[in-house]
């Protein structure tokens, strides 16, 4: 009988401690069951924190890729605009040439025909003509050989009709008809002033001037004569006649200055032993005039 109990109490404490294993077992197959599911939310968050990053990811890269896109298909664009502007201007170019070019061939032309009959001008010695021709056809579009030509012809003309001027001048002089002579004399200057027979061109004018009593013009001539140095052989003429005018305009000063000049540079011309009375007279009259206070009186015309 005890040995019954003994086992009846062996069983009870193996069972006791069978259901204390099962028990602990419960608790840690519920344990792990409860670490498998926070394990596997967490596997699903990362998940989807990954499908997340890896939609932004690919977001990115698209827009990036396109940006990038964008900007070479505008910078191809670009170039291609740059070459169609700068093909624009080089046609507009060309088409401006080729215009300058037929105007040019056009003006040639017309600058040919105008040529052919100012050089009929010239064959036939029509020198008022060629002159007065001159300035328009010189504005032609003449080749450097005409140019030359007919500049050469007009600067022949405008002497020859310089110098015949001068000598109708001359004649008019000798006729006594002083106007005619001053005005031919003022055309011969015109025509060619910096001709070489210019300087006696001025002294025969302003002869002319002093006998139409108009001796303040034929002095500013006459000095003129007397500073060029184109025709020395005037220059006594020219100081003899500044003495002459300034007498005539009461400006003794300057008379007596002409004479002394003539005096020192041309001692021994005929002009100078006419020069030394005449500064004596002058040199008086100037005396008497500082004297009086009055000027003196004006001497007659020689």
């Amino acid at each position: 009988m005890r040995d019954v109990d003994d086992e009846v109490r062996q069983i009870k404490k193996e069972i006791v401690e069978s259901r204390g294993l099962i028990i602990k077992t419960n608790n840690l197959v519920n344990a792990l069951g409860a670490d498998i599911k926070s394990i596997a939310k967490r596997q699903a968050g990362y998940e989807r924190r990954l499908n997340w990053n890896s939609g932004v990811a690919i977001a990115v890269i698209g827009v990036l890729s396109f940006v990038g896109l964008k900007l070479y298909f505008d910078a191809q664009i670009g170039g291609v605009r740059s070459e169609m502007t700068d093909a624009e201007i080089a046609a507009e170019e060309l088409r401006n040439d080729l215009g300058d070019e037929v105007r040019r061939a056009s003006d040639r032309s017309t600058a040919a025909a105008k040529a052919a009959k100012y050089y009929d001008l010239i064959r036939a010695r029509n020198r008022v003509e060629v002159v007065r021709e001159y300035p328009a056809i010189a504005k032609e579009a003449l080749s450097p050989a005409e140019a030359a030509v007919f500049r050469d012809f007009e600067q022949k003309f405008r002497q020859d009709l310089s110098v015949g001027a001068f000598q109708k001048g001359l004649a008019f002089v000798d006729a006594k008809k002083y106007p005619d002579a001053i005005k031919r004399f003022e055309e011969a200057i015109e025509l060619h002033p910096n001709g070489s027979h210019i300087p006696a061109v001025k002294q025969s004018l302003a002869l002319s001037l002093r006998k139409e009593k108009r001796p303040a013009e034929a002095l500013v001539l006459a000095q003129q004569v007397a500073d060029q140095t184109t025709d020395a052989g005037l220059q006594p003429d020219g100081w003899w006649l500044v003495a002459l005018c300034a007498r005539d305009v009461d400006d003794l000063d300057t008379a007596r200055d002409a004479l002394k000049v003539l005096i020192k540079k041309w001692p021994r011309s005929a002009l100078s032993r006419d020069a030394r009375p005449l500064l004596r007279e002058v040199t008086r009259e100037a005396y008497l005039g500082k004297q009086t206070g009055a000027a003196p009186p004006v001497p007659a015309s020689e």
